[in-house]
């Protein structure tokens, strides 16, 4: 991770990529009034330091994964938590698992390619995980919304400038 903070130039570039990840370092340069160069520097600086990950992002169901899932998994005893994430990590099913908080310890995010490759997955290989002690899998039936973080959301007094004045009148007028 990056010791140094972000700048407006840094997230200024960040909010291109997503607009759209193809965008060539011309293009952004030209977008921002700034020079290729400081974007090519500024990008590999990104990419070295992991603020930025370059994927390309499949449609699931589309190359064939037709049983996608969300699992929750309870770990214990508690201490054992880290190490079953990185196992449940290294299962080339996964594409997502994160430590969470509430009844389970990790949410996971499983592609199968069927539901007797989900089925053996979440019967018997996760069981398997030291410390793995219950789950909770929901299929994945149609993705919504798939995003990255509103860059915007970092600064909110610049996102109710750039919405407008909006109208602070109290609708409900205390007497």
């Amino acid at each position: 991770m990056s010791s140094r903070p972000l700048d407006q130039v840094d997230l200024a570039i960040l909010r291109q990529l997503q607009d759209d990840g193809r965008r060539s370092f011309t293009d952004i340069a030209s977008a921002l009034g700034l020079s290729v160069g400081t974007i090519r520097n500024r990008f590999t600086r990104l990419l070295e330091d992991g603020t930025l990950h370059v994927i390309g992002r499949a449609d699931p169901h589309r190359v064939g994964f037709h049983a996608p899932a969300n699992v929750h998994i309870a770990v214990r005893p508690p201490q054992l938590i880290t190490a079953a994430a990185a196992q449940i990590a290294d299962l080339p099913e996964t594409s997502y698992v994160a430590i969470v908080s509430g009844p389970y310890d990790l949410e996971v995010d499983v592609m199968c390619r069927d539901l007797a490759h989900l089925t053996e997955l979440v019967t018997e290989r996760l069981p398997r995980i030291p410390g793995v002690a219950d789950t909770h899998t929901s299929l994945i039936l149609r993705v919504v919304k798939y995003a990255q973080p509103n860059l915007e959301l970092l600064h909110p007094e610049a996102q109710g400038a750039a919405e407008g004045d909006a109208d602070t009148t109290d609708p409900n007028p205390s007497p």
